[in-house]
């Protein structure tokens, strides 16, 4: 049984992955090359338009969720060599895709890409290794997401401030996961592992490519949570306001963390009422 003190460390540590898991996502988009040429290994020897892979957050969310336009989604991880996802996690991604999509079928490559050997990584340089190793575009009835685990933390961390980042989306169908990071966040609980925290982060930034909160489609009722930007002016900071949902900005330290954790027992949080309603109205389940 672990004494007081060990609980209260696990305690902050799970209170801390769910603040850095909600808080420190990025969805900016990032301006690159929009070429076209035949990439994919597996496609017929026609064009591939990259641009439809290259649009805003968001703007994707109903070719993701429905069945109308594509029925067939593609999952290509990316990995520098020793940082491929758990077997885990990437089960539970597909069993929650399954359940909140349409999609038909939902299949998964795992390409293994040079190390960029660099101490941290900006979003922009995310992107541009990228456009180096992705080899999965939309084709057919076929939606490709690229899902890149990196070997560097990101740029933006404040280590001496307790602040990181686990994930981040910069496209409609692109997302980056600070695998270094993840592990080494991870490695401080008793109560969480890779595979958790991995699982948290994919279903957290895969709710913003479904366009939560607010991100380039309407919510059905308000939901999204409040922050101040530099000029003090309050601003919607695209996550929701419901308690105890996956895509919670910040969660209040203390008893709640402490209830939540008991009563989930380190699972990962579920989308609340209200972000189940958006992703309906977008085409999802």
């Amino acid at each position: 049984m672990l004494n007081d003190d060990a609980m209260k460390k696990s305690y902050i540590v799970f209170l801390f992955l769910s603040l850095l898991l909600v808080f420190n996502c990025s969805k900016q988009s990032t301006s690159t090359d929009t070429d076209t040429e035949n990439t994919n290994t597996n496609q017929s020897p026609t064009s591939i338009d990259k641009n439809t892979n290259l649009k805003d957050t968001g703007t994707s969310a109903s070719d993701l969720l429905s069945n109308t336009d594509f029925d067939t989604l593609l999952l290509q991880i990316a990995y520098p060599s020793g940082f491929k996802p758990t077997t885990q996690a990437v089960d539970d991604l597909v069993e929650y895709l399954t359940e909140r999509t349409f999609k038909e079928n939902i299949e998964i490559e795992y390409l293994e890409v040079p190390s960029p050997d660099k101490e941290s990584l900006t979003l922009q340089e995310i992107a541009d290794l990228e456009l180096e190793n992705r080899t999965a575009y939309n084709i057919g009835k076929t939606i490709a997401v690229y899902i890149y685990f990196s070997d560097s933390p990101s740029a933006e961390d404040e280590p001496e401030e307790d602040l990181v980042t686990l994930g981040a989306v910069y496209r409609n169908t692109s997302m980056v996961m600070f695998e270094s990071t993840i592990r080494d966040l991870a490695g401080k609980s008793v109560f969480i592992n890779d595979a958790t925290v991995e699982t948290a982060t994919l279903l957290h930034e895969f709710g913003h490519l479904f366009g939560l909160v607010h991100i380039a489609n309407e919510m059905v009722n308000p939901h999204e949570g409040i922050t101040t930007d530099e000029d003090g002016n309050e601003i919607g900071n695209q996550h929701c306001n419901q308690e105890g949902c996956l895509m919670l900005a910040e969660l209040q330290f203390g008893s709640a963390m402490a209830k939540m954790l008991t009563a989930k027992n380190g699972q990962v949080p579920d989308l609340d009422p209200e972000c189940l309603l958006d992703l309906k109205s977008y085409g999802g389940r």
